[in-house]
């Protein structure tokens, strides 16, 4: 399913669908559910202190973080939609990371949509963007050593633990997945 999105022009043609979700191109427009995903004790605790403090904060990590890959590369990261009610409920993305060769999936949620299915629902999709619509050959992921939850979501998108990994300008050492 493809439908226009004037919000947005870089790319964000494209809206993929599940059976529950529907999954398009972060944009601008999706700056204030930034703020607040980004910002939940959960994403810092898990992912990091990405310093988005503001509505201007979220719009220019989206600048500068999110449409240059979309622009570069065709994919990037992608908004969670539900089909039913069109509640914004998470982030999914494939990128490019410093430190890692292989492009890196990942997902995060609101909480009170943590549980139902919805973050495997939309990376296996992503997964799916990536190998079959541009051609990715592998695709890994990363996790904190405590995020069991991530752990188990990404050993059912078929991927396997690998060894640890430390990024640069990050002292935390991960748990690096990748594709076989």
């Amino acid at each position: 399913m493809s439908l226009k999105n004037p919000q947005n022009p870089q790319n964000a043609d494209k809206f993929y669908e599940t059976e529950r979700l529907l999954i398009r191109p972060m944009s601008l427009e999706d700056a204030e559910f930034i703020l607040d995903l980004y910002n939940r004790p959960k994403f810092i605790q898990y992912i990091g202190d990405r310093n988005i403090k503001t509505v201007a904060d979220a719009e220019n990590y989206i600048k500068n973080k999110f449409l240059p890959q979309l622009e570069k590369l065709g994919y990037g990261n992608y908004l969670v939609l539900t089909k039913e009610g069109n509640h914004k409920i998470g982030g999914v993305g494939i990128f490019e990371r410093e430190g890692l060769d292989v492009v890196d999936i990942g997902f995060s949620l609101l909480d009170e949509f943590e549980g139902k299915g919805y973050a495997y629902e939309a990376a296996l999709k992503v997964k799916s963007i990536g190998m079959d619509d541009f051609g990715l050959k592998k695709i890994s992921a990363i996790t904190v050593k405590d995020n069991y939850s991530s752990q188990k979501l990404i050993e059912k998108l078929g991927l396997k633990f690998q060894k640890y990994v430390t990024i640069p300008g990050d002292d935390e050492e991960l748990m690096y997945y990748e594709t076989e």
